[in-house]
């Protein structure tokens, strides 16, 4: 009980949910770009998730769990720093602070509610059941066309918008937290930590501009 209510034990705690959530986002797009691959590629991997049955939604549920621990206590030490500095100081320091790490919580608040938008869009498939997969027709190996229902999606400039702002939120959140969980663990002193944060902007990046690309190139109908 010690260890969750320090602020180190937190922090630790935020360090670890965090980077099993980095390694959920890296399985998940390599699964997503596989739409680019066409069709077949991706209907298999969406029949593939489906065959492991409960398997799947135990997974998901687990990574709820994750996603929840992450940002509660991410959203409680936002409030007991802001707590601590209550008022503005007489004579303000200007520290060398990236624009991804005092956007932390807006950009986790932001992926939060893509995350249920997402769940609600591609996975209970409720938002938009004209065009959901369990509506289309089956595919010519008669499994859930999930290609079309992305395209379909894809093409509405809103949906797209949608994606593209919350991708672009967690490009900015892992931006710092890649390296941010580096250095709670104390893997990064002295020269090492610019060269750790250097990295973790770059991965950023290519995450934050693999994920943009689908969308993006289904809504410019380069992938149709």
């Amino acid at each position: 009980m010690n260890f969750l209510t320090n602020t180190v034990g937190r922090k630790i705690l935020m360090a670890v949910t965090g980077l099993l959530l980095i390694a959920f986002v890296t399985v998940h797009l390599i699964g997503n770009l596989s739409v680019f691959a066409g069709p077949d590629s991706i209907n298999a991997y969406a029949k593939a998730l489906q065959d492991l049955g409960p398997l799947v939604w135990i997974f998901r549920l687990g990574m709820v769990a994750l996603f929840a621990i992450h940002i509660t206590f991410g959203i409680q030490l936002y409030f007991e720093n802001k707590a601590a500095t209550p008022d503005p100081y007489a004579i303000e320091k200007t520290l060398v602070t990236s624009f991804s790490a005092k956007t932390m919580i807006f950009t986790g608040l932001i992926i939060l509610a893509f995350l249920l938008y997402h769940l609600l869009h591609f996975t209970i498939q409720v938002t938009n059941p004209s065009i959901s997969a369990a509506n289309l027709p089956l595919d010519a190996a008669s499994r859930l066309d999930v290609y079309t229902m992305m395209v379909l999606s894809f093409q509405k400039v809103f949906i797209s918008l949608i994606y593209i702002i919350a991708m672009i939120a967690l490009l900015l959140h892992l931006a710092h937290g890649i390296s941010s969980w580096v250095q709670t663990f104390g893997l990064s002193t002295g020269p090492s930590q610019d060269k750790v944060i250097s990295i973790g902007k770059v991965l950023a990046i290519v995450y934050g501009l693999a994920y943009i690309a689908i969308p993006l190139l289904i809504l410019a109908r380069i992938v149709k």
